[in-house]
């Protein structure tokens, strides 16, 4: 069956792949670009996939958003997670439907709301910022990708405590990690995973010493860089500009004590 466009729902419309634009479908409203306008109305009931064309003749294509598409095109304050790194988060967490986690910072929420995609819909993120400007910010960007009724948005200092216990996964961007290591510990039940994101590699020795010294054991540190491909026969070839270092992502897990 397919899935139809409805009123006050998100499309993504699609012109080529540096031009998209994520838009809300709403009755009356036009969407303008250099390309001309689009009357959003007339998406309403259409299926996803539809191709449409702008007042000048150009064609979109109004695709269904995705979650990375979510991240990418809502409200920024900070520097977000880069899908990259959010899917070896995922990964090498091993968080799934169900799973209690706890994040800090919250930021303007593009990690949050990939985790939160995740654990729906009986799991729960429990995210900790200590500027309530970004969690007014990131509560409109959960609520607008969907996924706000699965996460507990909290205006707290994490390296003074984490509420939670018997977590499934401890999740870190913030500038001072190895202060969170001991009370993560305390929050993880047996085996339980802590991921920490860090843009230097000094802040990623003094985890790494935090989470020896605090009872973590496989510890592991990755650094992952991506790079596009240009395909055109004949030409194919690496892209020129790339998403190269965009920080260091340290896993360790939850040993129980003797």
């Amino acid at each position: 069956m397919k899935e139809t466009i409805a009123e006050g729902s998100d499309v993504l419309l699609y012109l080529n792949r540096k031009r998209t634009y994520l838009v809300k479908v709403e009755r009356g409203k036009s969407f303008h670009t250099h390309k001309g306008f689009i009357q959003l109305d007339s998406l309403i009931d259409k299926p996803y996939g539809t191709r449409t064309s702008s007042n000048l003749g150009v064609e979109f294509t109004a695709l269904k958003p995705t979650i990375r598409d979510h991240i990418f095109k809502t409200l920024r304050k900070t520097q977000i997670t880069y899908p990259k790194d959010i899917a070896l988060i995922v990964m090498y967490s091993g968080i799934g439907p169900g799973s209690q986690v706890v994040e800090a910072g919250t930021g303007t929420g593009a990690l949050t709301t990939a985790l939160a995609h995740y654990v729906k819909p009986t799991g729960r993120v429990h995210s900790y910022e200590i500027r309530p400007e970004f969690t007014a910010t990131a509560q409109k960007n959960l609520k607008r990708a969907g996924v706000a009724d699965y996460v507990e948005l909290k205006n707290k200092d994490i390296t003074l405590g984490i509420d939670e216990t018997d977590t499934d996964a401890v999740i870190l961007d913030l500038a001072t990690p190895w202060l969170v290591i001991p009370h993560a510990y305390r929050a993880l039940k047996g085996s339980g995973t802590l991921v920490s994101f860090s843009p230097t590699i000094d802040q990623t020795v003094k985890t790494v010493e935090a989470l020896e010294q605090n009872g973590f054991v496989d510890t592991e540190t990755i650094e992952c860089l991506m790079r596009r491909m240009q395909i055109e026969r004949g030409k194919t070839r690496p892209e020129t500009l790339m998403t190269g270092h965009t920080g260091y992502l340290t896993f360790a897990r939850k040993a129980l004590g003797e």
